[in-house]
C-alpha cells in the first residue's frame, strides 16, 4: 500500500513508500542490482561503498562495544549493518546498533534499540543532518556519529521532535561514555 494518495497536481509529487512497500519490493528482488539500500523518509536511498577506514573503524568499535557490554553484564547485543524498522516510512541500516531484541526473522524492532552509531568517512553532513533528524524523530535515546575526517565522535541524546536536545563531541582517541546506558565506556584510541 502506497502511503500518499495520488492526486492531480500542477507539479509532480514524489510517492513516499511505507516500510511494508519497501520490504515487499526488497523481497521481490527489486534492489538486487544495488549494493545496499535503506528507506529514509519514504525514499529509497542507495548506500555508499565502504572502504577500509570506514570498515576498520566500524569493526574496531563493534569489538570494543561487545567487550564493554560483556564486562558490565549487559543484555544488549552489538549488531552491525542491520535494518531497523521505524514505521511508517523509515528503515535505515546503521553501521552499529545496540539492541536487546531476541534472535528472530526480519529487521530489528525500534523499541529494542538502545544506541545507534554511524561511521562517517564521506557522509558526515548526511549523518549529522538527515539521519540525526530521523533517529531523533523515532526517539532513539542515544546516537553517535564517528566523523573520521574530523577525528571526532558526536554524541547525541535527549531526542525531541526531529532534534536532539543534547550534544557533545569528543576526539577520537579519548574515552567515550554512554549517557543512556549505565556503566558503558569504551576507549577510542586506534579506531581511526
Amino acid at each position: 500500500m502506497i502511503m500518499n494518495a495520488i492526486r492531480p497536481m500542477n507539479e509532480p509529487q514524489a510517492v513516499k513508500l511505507t516500510v511494508a512497500d519497501y520490504e515487499m519490493l526488497d523481497q521481490a528482488g527489486a534492489f538486487a542490482q544495488y549494493r545496499k539500500t535503506e528507506l529514509l523518509d519514504g525514499e529509497i536511498v542507495g548506500m555508499n561503498s565502504q572502504f577500509r577506514p570506514h570498515a576498520y573503524a566500524k569493526s574496531r568499535l563493534a569489538r570494543r562495544l561487545d567487550r564493554a557490554l560483556e564486562a558490565i553484564k549487559s543484555h544488549l547485543e552489538v549488531i552491525t549493518e542491520a535494518s531497523v524498522v521505524m514505521a511508517p516510512v523509515d528503515e535505515p541500516q546503521p553501521d552499529i546498533v545496540l539492541t536487546n531484541a531476541p534472535l528472530d526473522k526480519g529487521p530489528i524492532p525500534l523499541e529494542s534499540v538502545a544506541l545507534v552509531i554511524e561511521v562517517s568517512d564521506s557522509t558526515a553532513a548526511f549523518d549529522l543532518g538527515k539521519k540525526a533528524a530521523i533517529y531523533a524523530r523515532h526517539a532513539i535515546a542515544e546516537y553517535w556519529v564517528v566523523e573520521l575526517q574530523a577525528g571526532q565522535i558526536h554524541q547525541f541524546w535527549s531526542p525531541s521532535g526531529t532534534e536532539y536536545g543534547e550534544h557533545k563531541a569528543i576526539l577520537i582517541g579519548d574515552t567515550i561514555t554512554s549517557i543512556t546506558i549505565a556503566n558503558l565506556s569504551i576507549a577510542t584510541d586506534g579506531v581511526a
